[in-house]
């Protein structure tokens, strides 16, 4: 009596483990390989790819969302990003569905979001170049260890730090431990600056809020002289009753503007915490008039707040009459932000 033997063949041919390859090309058959000849992929997923549709034009039209309910317009464009996400979600529902129509639908919102945010992240247009390090930090006014805080950020080689939300009590903790790296300091209210180079004209900056949480002073690096502004604009709020609280946030914006269109000098630096992105059109008054150093040669978003899980980039460091070169996020210290740095050329070709 023959003998016959089985075998079980694979893609080489031979017995052995199932290849990789095979297992993914068996997952894309379960997912794909009924659509052929179904006529219901055109009919399934019409909500899909309405909502698709209906996120492509929140992101063309986001600065023409009004702001007077609860400043939703505000309140988008501060996560204006995070709508990355939603198109994920869709296109997961869209295969799901086996919708053909909810995928070439969500095509729209992908285009979209790619020339929104497409050349933080495909593009390397950091820099090694410049004549200046900054870096600003809001430090946590609850921060257990100041002095570990000042000695972290000291560590990124920058030659000017910009601290906000310092508390008076712990204003000679960070003194002290910055004072070897930076010998000239000035503190206005709850900001400060350290430098390695000397200041002059310093002086608090009225940003309507009824005590200093903004200040400038003139730098003399050895490229000629700058003028650094420090601001923490007032917090934010999402309140269900509410809606996106930032109305004195607007309004100290809008002073610091103010102060910013009065400068005399050529060149200007702003560091600090803003409390808005640079999607977010109520600080038109201040962004309108500098270039944020993250988006003109950082790489990614950038985010800085909250330190646990980055967000949304509120911490700032924005620039007028100098050149950015590279920007990016410092590691994480106690604050509950991250700090951020910047390298910038000071002596730009006239």
């Amino acid at each position: 009596m023959a003998q016959q033997a089985y075998m079980t063949e694979t893609d080489n041919g031979g017995s052995g483990p199932e290849r990789p390859v095979s297992r993914l090309r068996r997952l894309a058959h379960r997912l794909f390989g009924g659509w052929r000849g179904d006529p219901g992929i055109w009919r399934r997923g019409l909500v899909t790819a309405a909502l698709a549709l209906l996120l492509a034009l929140v992101m063309v039209v986001h600065s023409r969302i009004p702001n007077r309910l609860g400043n939703l317009g505000s309140l988008i464009e501060t996560f204006l990003p995070w709508l990355g996400l939603a198109i994920l979600a869709l296109l997961v529902l869209g295969v799901v569905r086996r919708s053909a129509t909810a995928l070439i639908a969500l095509l729209l919102p992908a285009i979209v979001w790619l020339n929104l945010f497409g050349g933080l992240l495909l593009s390397d247009k950091s820099g090694t170049g410049g004549d200046l390090v900054v870096a600003t930090h809001n430090v946590n006014a609850d921060n257990p260890d100041p002095a570990a805080t000042a000695r972290d950020v000291s560590a990124s080689g920058a030659d000017m730090v910009a601290l906000e939300e310092l508390p008076a009590s712990a204003v000679p903790v960070y003194a002290s431990a910055l004072k070897a790296t930076y010998p000239y300091h000035a503190v206005e209210g709850t900001v400060g600056l350290w430098s390695k180079y000397p200041m002059s004209q310093v002086q608090a900056v009225d940003i309507k809020l009824g005590w200093k949480r903004a200040m400038r002073a003139t730098v003399s690096t050895p490229d000629g002289l700058v003028a650094v502004y420090v601001a923490h604009l007032p917090s934010v709020r999402v309140k269900l009753e509410a809606g996106f609280t930032a109305r004195q946030r607007d309004k100290s914006a809008d002073a610091l503007g103010e102060a910013i269109a009065d400068e005399t000098l050529t060149r200007v630096v702003l560091l600090g915490d803003l409390n808005g992105t640079m999607n977010d059109r109520s600080l038109n008054a201040v962004t309108s008039q500098l270039r944020s150093t993250q988006g003109a040669a950082g790489s990614g978003f950038g985010f800085s707040w909250p330190a646990a899980f980055p967000m949304a980039r509120i911490d700032q460091i924005m620039v007028k009459g100098v050149e950015p070169e590279s920007s990016w996020t410092l590691p994480r210290t106690n604050s509950d932000h991250l700090p951020v740095a910047a390298r910038v050329k000071l002596d730009m070709p006239s």
